[in-house]
């Protein structure tokens, strides 16, 4: 087991510790978040905890439910108290984001835009001074025109491309069914113009940009073991 598996699982404990009883939890995408679930479902077992889950795509929504968790949907519970998700990328201080390394960005966003509380769980390879650089842009767009609304992203970004799917031919297809492209910028020392550029363009539904929703907590999982924990300010 890699350094930043074993970081995960600690951070991922550590955010477990969040959950309460007799409440309903969103749930991100990703590696991290499956460690979160798979520690959820132990500690919701032993205490006999009546948790019920909002899964953000059909990764989390199958392994909640192999896990025998309780599911629901934003149709039910307009309101979750709780979501835990992870990042691809998160700036000191602001603990402003960049996510939809998995492709579930829109979901993310809509779940994550409405618990009451959102708790970010990474290691510290996702800190950042500024976002942007390296990490690229998730930007989910419809396929309809899809070339043209990558061109138009073009004309304001360092570089643009459509992500392709990994083990099938062809463009990552969203559980939406939309495409996504990363966007790449050298640096975004003002990311909120970036997100409202992007989303200007006809064609763009969302954006991996997820600019002050996390005014709680994140967990930063680090390499000597230590788990530390970021508070927005």
């Amino acid at each position: 087991m890699s350094w930043t598996d074993k970081a995960r699982i600690s951070a991922a404990a550590q955010a477990v510790r969040e959950i309460r009883d007799n409440t309903t939890i969103g749930l991100g995408s990703g590696n991290t978040i499956l460690r979160a679930l798979e520690l959820a479902a132990e500690r919701i077992k032993k205490e006999n905890l009546k948790i019920t889950f909002i899964p953000t795509s059909y990764q989390t929504e199958i392994a909640a439910k192999k896990l025998g968790l309780k599911t629901s949907d934003l149709q039910e519970d307009t309101e979750p108290d709780l979501a835990l998700d992870g990042a691809d990328q998160i700036q000191w201080r602001t603990l402003d984001l960049v996510k939809g390394g998995g492709a579930a960005l829109l979901r993310e966003k809509i779940v994550d835009s409405t618990a009451r509380r959102l708790i970010i769980v990474v290691d510290e390879k996702k800190l950042a001074k500024t976002l942007g650089g390296p990490q690229p842009i998730p930007v989910e767009i419809v396929p309809f025109g899809y070339a043209s609304t990558v061109e138009k992203i073009r004309k304001i970004s360092e570089k643009t491309v459509l992500r392709e799917a990994a083990g099938k031919v062809g463009p990552v297809i969203t559980d939406n069914g939309n495409l996504i492209a990363d966007v790449y910028f050298r640096s975004l020392r003002r990311p909120e113009i970036v997100h409202e550029k992007l989303k200007k363009i006809p064609g763009v539904v969302e954006t991996g940009l997820f600019l002050g929703m996390c005014d709680d907590v994140a967990y930063v999982a680090r390499k000597d073991g230590r788990v530390d924990i970021l508070r927005r300010g």
